[in-house]
């Protein structure tokens, strides 16, 4: 049985004391224990100091990102070995905003899926289509090349010790949010795609559901056989309601 898990990617917000605050409620709420792993993933610049503040607390830590390359004259980057030495497990790659606004393609991308591997950490590999894409029934097709292009440089073997997160673009930050039924079809179609390759990866990788997940959506979601745990945004900033999802999840 797959373990759900519960990440809360809190983007570019946040500062010192707001952070603090919410790692303690969170700690404070989780201390009787939760039946999902619980990862949060801050921007760089606080990466050390909640790691520190986490201490030996079951909440794991992540990043937003990671740069292809292990080090070098790349003024601004940060790499996966760097954020391994402040205590990440995790990276995020691919997420919609890095291939939107900072016109990251598929190549690019699955080159920092195994660059995060190399440094002994975990992808979460995020795939989804736009709203134009969904309306023209390319979905599968857009899913296909996005999470193609890393199988082919990767491997399938690589999906052992990964993550993929279902994130469609027109649901995150809009309040629009796919149908438990949307969401299940194209985490079947991800978990098919994998099983083409490796029947056994595909069963044990979880698929995490992103975009607009809060409370009141997150059991429906969660309750779906393909769909693991969520890739959670804006409602991770608020302990009170991060709190409740994970508990759907769990």
């Amino acid at each position: 049985m797959r373990t759900p898990l519960v990440a809360g990617n809190w983007k570019m917000y946040g500062s010192r004391e707001r952070n603090a605050a919410l790692i303690r409620d969170l700690i404070l709420g989780l201390e009787n224990g939760a039946a999902a792993e619980v990862l949060v993933c801050p921007p760089f610049i606080f990466l050390h100091e909640i790691g520190r503040n986490l201490g030996g607390q079951k909440i794991r830590l992540g990043a937003q990102n990671a740069s292809a390359e292990d080090e070098g004259a790349f003024t601004g980057e940060v790499s996966a070995p760097m954020l391994r030495d402040v205590g990440c497990s995790h990276a995020i790659v691919g997420h919609s905003e890095r291939r939107i606004l900072f016109r990251e393609d598929d190549r690019l991308i699955a080159r920092k899926f195994v660059a995060v591997q190399r440094a002994g950490l975990t992808p979460v590999l995020c795939v989804g289509e736009s709203l134009e894409e969904r309306e023209a029934g390319r979905t599968a097709s857009v899913i296909d090349g996005q999470l193609g292009a890393v199988l082919d440089v990767a491997g399938v073997a690589a999906f052992h010790d990964a993550v993929v997160a279902y994130e469609p673009v027109w649901a995150i930050g809009t309040g629009r949010t796919a149908s438990p039924d949307q969401a299940q079809e194209t985490h079947a179609h991800i978990r098919g795609m994998i099983a083409s390759r490796d029947a056994k990866i595909a069963d044990s990788i979880r698929l995490l559901y992103g975009g607009s997940v809060k409370a009141a959506n997150a059991t429906e979601l969660f309750a779906m056989p393909d769909v693991d745990g969520g890739l959670v945004g804006g409602a991770s900033l608020e302990a009170g309601e991060f709190l409740r999802i994970i508990e759907a999840a769990a």
